[in-house]
């Protein structure tokens, strides 16, 4: 496949890891979809990708209603043609003791991270099989690897992402399509700048916690767009299943 045929969308794209992730496939030549809930964010990151030369839309969409991933599709298709890459960013973050974790909350939770992860790939995966190549990857967290406190919602929602990928992998890797992900450690995004404001990560936030990493630092979204970048790539072809950690050292497996 070339690359001027590549379509990608990208959920979460307004901000933070799926923004740097629109950047770097549109500099890899790759027409952009962003599929978010913020307009005018979405019209920023926009204005970058067309300004880079690639074809761009833009598509307010919650990931957790079927109905609002196939009006997204539609348009993307409609605008862009057939998608080809689907990068899952989209997601939402919890924190609360296991007591207090109520069941709106546990729900929600798994409905947005685990449940829009399914229903991406189980509306946009057809036009893939047709094009007889794809590129699936999903974000899931590196809380998985390691366990934290306070965030058992979080946490078993992105576990699942894990499970997903692996079980399409299996099912899709016949049909010429790669299942990846990306589990972030301590990367400085929007979400991870809430929960520290909110005091979820203890004196000095991110940036002390960073210091304890092996490389001594927090992460970027770059860091994480870059691993994107590889997996969605021609290069990446031999690769399924993995769970690629970009994450400084947080956990090594």
């Amino acid at each position: 496949m070339t690359e001027n045929t590549k379509v990608a969308v990208v959920t979460g794209g307004a901000s933070g890891i799926g923004a740097e992730v629109c950047r770097y496939l549109a500099k890899d030549g790759i027409d952009i979809a962003i599929w978010d809930l913020n307009e005018d964010l979405m019209a920023e990151i926009a204005a970058e990708i067309k300004a880079m030369g690639r074809r761009v839309t833009m598509a307010v969409v919650d990931v957790s209603s079927r109905e609002s991933i196939e009006a997204g599709a539609a348009k993307t298709r409609a605008v862009l043609g057939p998608v080809t890459i689907l990068v899952n960013s989209a997601g939402m973050h919890s924190t609360a003791p296991l007591a207090e974790i109520d069941d709106a909350t546990w729900n929600k939770v798994m409905a947005v991270n685990l449940t829009g992860s399914y229903l991406v790939a189980q509306t946009l995966a057809p036009d893939m099989e047709a094009a007889g190549w794809g590129r699936i990857v999903f974000i899931s967290s590196s809380s998985i690897q390691t366990g934290s406190p306070n965030m058992a919602a979080y946490i078993a929602s992105k576990g699942g992402v894990i499970a997903l990928t692996k079980a399409l992998a299996v099912e899709l890797g016949p049909k010429g399509i790669t299942v990846n992900n990306v589990p972030p450690g301590m990367v400085v995004t929007p979400m991870l700048k809430n929960l520290e404001e909110n005091g979820g990560l203890g004196p000095g936030g991110a940036e002390a916690l960073g210091q304890h990493l092996p490389v001594r630092k927090a992460g970027k979204p770059e860091n994480i767009a870059k691993a994107v970048s590889y997996l969605c790539s021609e290069e990446a072809g031999y690769v399924t299943g993995h769970t690629l950690s970009v994450n400084g050292g947080r956990y090594m497996n």
